[in-house]
């Protein structure tokens, strides 16, 4: 599910440096010559050769980002619509945009699963002389999830080591994508170089990464039916952050709500596993998943309004805001005014609402990955309690779920992951 890499994170934990990824990124380097690795037909086979006498050494990256992206909100879901474009062709809302991923992503897994009998990992061929380093690969992963996903990490601690490993791998992935635009480098970041990072992950899908954390995904994607998609998509949604602060709609928010976050659903959801005894389709637990990505992103953008808008962005639809007679200048005032009041509330309802759509898949995954995604859900879900509580002021106060909330939270997750799977099909989200 997307809180994989949606996890519980403090709002004010900052990453340590490992000096060298945006450098890299800007001039497009590698940073690793004294060594390749290779996959074959996109097997496990992880060939990298160490030389002869020489210690092989990793260069990391630079991990100084608080993992969120402000993204929307409104009252209603977006509809799947047709509607005529300037051209005289016919344009697809973005919802239907987003679910024909989906759909592409559960044939993926339903084909595995024809081919296979049960979706698993893939056995390690590992040539002699790389294990050591693929551990590593992964243990660093594991190091920046313990430190700054506390509570996902743990939850993670339930999974089979190859699922565990993997999702690290993800997050860390993630957390590095969105450093581009959000990281303390932020500033020397162009499209030019988002383009190179593109490149950069087409070439660990095809077995070439180029440092130790490339590597660690890099075997990720060859074990698991872990499509490429999500991952360029996150990408365009880096790209969305460089060229855009206002949205129109909530259609358009959508989409790139669906980029920073959704994305990740749908990259976690063949590692997490669908519970074996599950009716569910996959298609509807890949929906869930979405769901749930647009959830935290729609809690992300509400608390942080605020500090979104000294940034100069306004994450929030501009008709909605119209309709409720509220402006830029409004948020900018920061003044908490009836109107705003009613306006928040319409944007929790709707927050609320994907929640609701998101808890309809957690039960169908596999028993092992339920703990850290209920645990995830119903945290961030609590934001908007906290929001409420603060009188909708989220312009100067930072709504949080204090510690000892969070300990509470942790037996519920428990014990909503210990419900089996139900016995009837889910509805399309």
């Amino acid at each position: 599910m997307s809180v994989a890499l949606l996890w519980v994170v403090s709002p004010n934990s900052q990453l340590s440096r490992y000096v060298g990824y945006v450098d890299s990124v800007r001039d497009g380097n590698r940073l690793i010559e004294s060594s390749r690795f290779l996959y074959r037909d996109r097997s496990s086979m992880f060939s990298c050769r160490p030389k002869k006498g020489r210690k092989q050494k990793w260069n990391s990256c630079s991990l100084d980002t608080d993992f969120r992206h402000p993204c929307l909100g409104g009252i209603n879901l977006p509809e799947i619509s047709m509607v005529a474009s300037t051209a005289g062709e016919m344009a697809v809302s973005s919802e239907e945009k987003v679910y024909n991923v989906v759909l592409k992503q559960a044939a993926l897994v339903n084909r595995q699963l024809m081919s296979s009998g049960e979706l698993d990992v893939k056995p390690d061929i590992v040539l002699p002389g790389t294990l050591s380093l693929l551990t590593e690969a992964y243990d660093r992963c594991g190091e920046v999830c313990a430190e700054y996903a506390k509570t996902f990490y743990l939850g993670t601690l339930l999974m089979t080591p190859e699922r565990r490993r993997a999702i690290w791998a993800i997050y860390v992935w993630c957390r590095r994508t969105d450093e581009l635009v959000d990281g303390p480098n932020a500033s020397h970041i162009t499209p030019t170089a988002l383009d190179r990072w593109e490149s950069r992950l087409e070439d660990l899908f095809q077995g070439r990464p180029f440092d130790m954390l490339d590597a660690a995904l890099s075997d990720t994607v060859a074990k698991f039916p872990v499509d490429i998609q999500p991952f360029r998509d996150m990408i365009e949604g880096m790209r969305m952050d460089l060229k855009k602060s206002r949205y129109k709609t909530f259609d358009e928010l959508y989409l790139y709500c669906y980029y920073v976050a959704g994305t990740v659903g749908l990259m976690s959801v063949p590692v997490m596993g669908i519970a074996p005894e599950s009716l569910a389709t996959t298609e509807s637990v890949y929906n869930a998943a979405l769901a749930l990505g647009i959830a935290n992103q729609l809690t992300n953008i509400l608390r942080d309004v605020g500090e979104d808008a000294r940034r100069g962005r306004v994450y929030l639809p501009q008709d909605e805001l119209a309709q409720a007679g509220l402006s830029d200048e409004d948020i900018l005032a920061g003044k908490v005014t009836e109107k705003w009041r009613n306006f928040m509330k319409n944007q929790i309802k709707r927050a609320r609402m994907f929640f609701d759509e998101a808890e309809k898949g957690v039960t169908e995954l596999s028993e092992a990955s339920r703990w850290p995604v209920w645990a995830s859900l119903l945290l961030y879900r609590q934001i908007l309690d906290e929001i409420e509580a603060n009188d909708y002021n989220n312009f100067t106060r930072r709504a949080y779920v204090s510690k000892v909330k969070k300990i509470a939270a942790l037996p519920i997750s428990y014990a909503k992951s210990l419900i089996r799977p139900s016995r009837k099909s889910l509805s399309k989200v």
